[in-house]
């Protein structure tokens, strides 16, 4: 039985008065496997919920598969509801299978071979067959186990209630309940949140050989990367939604090469720009037709004048017609990317002999193991480590807000700033603008302006930051870090809350930028392309 596609067509989706989606159409065929990406605020998730029904478009229409499984942020059961429970449900449709294959098999048994009954049973039969074995029925509670471990679930009693688990843990439950199921269409938002590298590379591998359609909305640039079959861009564009074929390595050459097509073609605008201005306004000065006529075009100047005003006539009208079209068509300047801007404060430290900051057999009792590491002024490290091993206290140590044990020396007058993963603002009632000029300084803030970093948008610059989200308010921490760099910068998993163009742009950055930079980051993506050094914390 093939397998049937998911559609949608022209959805229009308006939220609190601004227009979500305008006019997005998407055609999902069983084997392609789709990743949304684009800026929060996008439509991702947005989308996700008008293709799985939950919610209902303003205009548009949706054609789905009835076996559609969508992965919320909160499972359809109560808490009293126990992983037996679950598993149950996620096994009903395998079990119906196998079930109905044994109806049959005992009414074929019973009907005469001959006869019109037999023939349409055989029909019945095949297609519930196909559909078994697209759905790996007889492998389904053996794939439950596997599942269930391959999210570090397995050891937990079926009995448990979903109450008793964590939020994390309900959603790697919610997401083997899905994977164990095998729907002909999956649906994903974030699937790997909560999920350590072995259990990502696990759903990694258990999604690809899904034979149905699976659409999903993720930051985590290396599942995009080892899933997707296509991308579909929903940041603004002229034509729409842009849909990309490949996986993500696959979309960052294409959109590399776009860059590369945008910045030649600005540059070739404004030299003819350039030359466009000089012969309009230049030209007929410089070959004017009332000049004083040279000793040998006396005889002939009234006849060569007005040959030579008609030639400069129409060559500044046809200089002049281009100027004002390609002024009025030209393209947009490419936007800069993302790039820490040097104060001046680190190039004297930089120069001196010695460490920014030591820690010899440092440690937080209970929070974090002995660490003994120095930090030089143009340094690169990495922090990694599990869940609990002490990432973030190390760079609370580094910042100086957390006294350890053992030794810690650091450089009289250092500068340090650190993006925490919680920003917390001192005045919540000064806007986004007010602060950043407010903490920069005026001269900084106006040599910086804040939306030349792309990091937050137009609208929300005059919002209180006591309004914005999480995702906004380290946003604008970041922005703030960007903008005056300290001589040590210490970033706390600083992906979270990026789209993964922001994400390319800031591993980027953290190359080129000033003073040194210690970066705690779960990012399989960031981790694997490091170029500095890496501390390891052990559990």
């Amino acid at each position: 039985m093939p397998q049937p596609a998911l559609l949608a067509h022209d959805l229009v989706r308006n939220l609190d008065g601004r227009r979500v989606l305008d006019g997005v159409s998407l055609t999902a065929s069983p084997g392609r496997r789709i990743g949304l990406i684009g800026e929060n605020g996008v439509g991702k998730s947005t989308l996700l919920r008008l293709l799985a029904g939950v919610d209902e478009p303003d205009a548009g229409s949706v054609t789905r598969p009835p076996d559609l499984g969508f992965l919320q942020q909160e499972m359809p059961y109560d808490a009293d509801s126990t992983i037996a429970d679950v598993l149950d449900d996620a096994l009903r449709e395998a079990r119906d299978d196998l079930a109905e294959l044994d109806r049959l098999t005992e009414q074929l048994a019973e009907t005469a071979q001959d006869t019109p009954e037999h023939t349409d049973l055989l029909a019945t039969y095949g297609t519930r067959l196909e559909q078994a074995q697209d759905r790996e029925a007889w492998d389904a509670d053996r794939r439950a186990e596997l599942v269930l471990d391959g999210l570090g679930l397995g050891s937990f009693g079926h009995d448990r209630t979903l109450a008793s688990l964590s939020g994390g843990q309900r959603g790697r439950l919610a997401l083997a309940a899905l994977l164990i199921r095998r729907p002909s269409a999956l649906l994903l938002d974030e699937p790997t949140n909560h999920l350590d590298d072995g259990a990502a590379a696990f759903v990694e591998e258990q999604v690809r050989d899904l034979p149905g359609v699976v659409v999903l909305a993720s930051h985590d640039r290396a599942f995009l990367d080892a899933v997707c079959t296509d991308l579909i861009d929903l940041d603004p564009a002229i034509d729409g939604p842009v849909r990309y074929g490949g996986n993500y390595s696959a979309y960052l050459t294409e959109k590399r090469k776009e860059r590369e097509r945008w910045e030649r073609r600005w540059a070739e605008e404004q030299e003819e720009l350039v030359a466009l201005r000089v012969s309009a306004g230049v030209t007929a000065r410089r070959v004017a037709p009332d000049r004083a006529p040279r000793d040998n075009e006396k005889m002939g100047y009234g006849h060569r004048a007005g040959r030579v005003q008609s030639q400069i006539s129409r060559r500044v009208r046809n200089a002049t017609r281009r100027l004002e079209d390609l002024e009025r068509d030209q393209v947009g300047e490419p936007p800069s990317p993302l790039r820490f801007r040097s104060t001046g404060l680190t190039t004297p430290t930089a120069q001196e002999d010695g460490p920014l900051l030591s820690l010899d057999g440092a440690w937080v009792p209970g929070r974090l193991p002995p660490v003994s590491t120095r930090i030089p002024a143009t340094d690169r490290l990495l922090v990694t480590g599990g869940n609990g091993t002490g990432k973030s206290t190390l760079l609370a140590v580094l910042a100086g807000r957390l006294t350890p044990e053992g030794e810690m020396r650091r450089r009289e007058g250092l500068t340090v700033g650190l993006l925490a993963q919680d920003s917390v603002f001192e005045f919540p009632e000064r806007t986004v603008r007010e602060t950043y000029g407010l903490v920069l300084g005026a001269r900084r803030a106006e040599a910086v302006p804040l939306g030349s970093l792309g990091l937050l948008h137009e609208v929300d610059l005059d919002k209180e930051v006591g309004r914005l989200s999480v995702g906004q308010r380290r946003r604008l921490a970041l922005a703030l870090l960007v903008a005056g760099p300290p001589e040590l910068l210490l970033l706390d998993e600083p992906t979270n809350h990026l789209s993964p163009r922001l994400c390319d742009e800031l591993e980027e950055a953290l190359g080129t930028g000033p003073g040194a930079i210690v970066v705690a980051s779960h990012d399989r993506w960031l981790r694997d392309r490091w170029q500095g050094r890496e501390l390891r914390l052990a559990s």
